[in-house]
């Protein structure tokens, strides 16, 4: 372990991202934020660094415990990490809210027979 690594590289030694170009891209794209900055992917990350991650609607907030250059498996890779508390109740609020929010919902019994589609398509275009 050496003392500090790219952003984008640590990311995914860190398996938030499956591949370095995500991880690049949403860096770019302003999803991660190091120490309440924004950031470039080319930035040097340390321990005791803190990390803003936004990823799929859920944001995590972590301190960077240590640094790898190569991807480990996802048991060695959670200790490069540590997430704070509130983060994890936030998240966990987040998905409740949205487990209850799709609940009443449900997939159709089956997909819509010939007949069935041409009313969708007369009625799409009858309010178009």
């Amino acid at each position: 372990m050496s003392e500090s690594l790219r952003l984008d590289k640590w990311l995914w030694a860190a398996r938030f991202y499956k591949t370095r170009a995500l991880a690049t891209e949403a860096v770019n794209g302003g999803k991660v934020h190091l120490n309440d900055n924004r950031v470039k992917p080319g930035r040097e990350v340390k321990p005791g660094d803190a990390l803003t991650i936004h990823r799929g609607g859920y944001t995590f907030e972590i301190t960077v415990l240590g640094v790898h250059k190569q991807r480990r498996p996802a048991k060695e890779a959670q200790l490069l990490f540590e997430e704070s508390e509130a983060s994890i109740a936030a998240r966990e609020e987040q998905a409740e809210n949205q487990r209850l929010a799709n609940s009443g919902q449900h997939a159709p019994d089956h997909r819509p027979n010939k007949r069935e589609r041409r009313h969708i398509v007369k009625f799409t275009r009858k309010h178009e």
